[in-house]
């Protein structure tokens, strides 16, 4: 297995790059990554991530990047509420509570607070596996200040 496929990387606008997605709960703490090239759609990561949490969602909190009729149904028939904001070419505009959308900002908080190790933030390692491990080796170090709340 050689190639781009293995290192998850791929041609973007800004170049060589990779996109990590996750899955947190409402507290920032990660539950699942999924790793992609830079090219790939953001809304193909959700299939991989929707079925990973023991306990379903009340809701699903995303950017426009996953607005897709094909997520929207399938959250619809899981029962989760979709708290996606529509993108700005839809014909006819999405509702959705825009009060709960603004705690999406913690997983970018949950990002921030991972990539202050270097070797997240800049991607040193060259295969996705490698860069993987290094995610959850900070996301268990990241968890350990919720154990020790607790």
């Amino acid at each position: 297995m050689r190639g781009t496929h293995r290192r998850a990387l791929g041609r973007s606008r800004g170049g060589f790059t990779s996109k990590l997605h996750c899955l947190a709960d409402a507290l920032e703490r990660p539950l699942a990554f999924h790793l992609t090239g830079g090219e790939a759609a953001v809304c193909k990561a959700y299939d991989d991530l929707i079925d990973l949490p023991e306990q379903a969602p009340d809701a699903f909190l995303a950017d426009e990047g996953y607005d897709t009729d094909a997520i929207r149904a399938d959250l619809a028939e899981r029962k989760i509420k979709a708290v996606i904001p529509g993108r700005s070419n839809r014909r006819v505009k999405i509702e959705y509570d825009r009060a709960l959308y603004k705690q999406r900002n913690r997983i970018e908080r949950m990002f921030g607070h991972l990539k202050i190790n270097r070797a997240i933030a800049t991607r040193y390692d060259q295969l996705g596996n490698s860069f993987l491990g290094m995610v959850h080796l900070a996301t268990a170090r990241y968890w350990l200040k919720f154990v020790h709340a607790a």
